[in-house]
């Protein structure tokens, strides 16, 4: 019996941003659902069961990529789900802050192939 491929779901305000990381990941055999918002992925996250990672940008008009994670922490529905924060910027006390809220890592961007593996380790 084969495994499901991983499904991410990728968070970013950045179109371009968001078609790299998607392009990436699908070379790499995941299953990727790409929205531009923080609200849009809650409002994802409530309808389907099947994400195993959330990755998401830091820096996004509204809510951040930090608040997005605080969201998913207090629910009950989506807690278990390790998310993983990036930025361009490398910024120790955002990195700090994100790591002591729950994220699983913080990668820089740009996203590459190298980062893949990383990313699956915390499913």
């Amino acid at each position: 019996m084969a495994f499901a491929s991983p499904h991410i779901l990728v968070v970013d305000d950045g179109h371009v941003d968001r078609m790299v990381v998607t392009k990436v990941l699908k070379k790499s055999k995941v299953r990727v659902t790409a929205v531009d918002g923080a609200e849009e992925a809650l409002n994802f996250l409530n309808l389907e069961n099947d994400v195993n990672l959330i990755f998401t940008d830091y820096h996004m008009p509204g809510m951040t990529g930090y608040d997005l994670l605080t969201k998913v922490k207090e629910s009950p529905k989506l807690k278990h789900l390790p998310v993983v924060i990036t930025s361009t910027e490398e910024n120790p006390e955002i990195i700090e802050k994100c790591m002591e809220g729950g994220a699983k890592g913080f990668i820089l961007k740009p996203i590459n192939l190298d980062v893949v593996p990383r990313l699956l380790s915390f499913i």
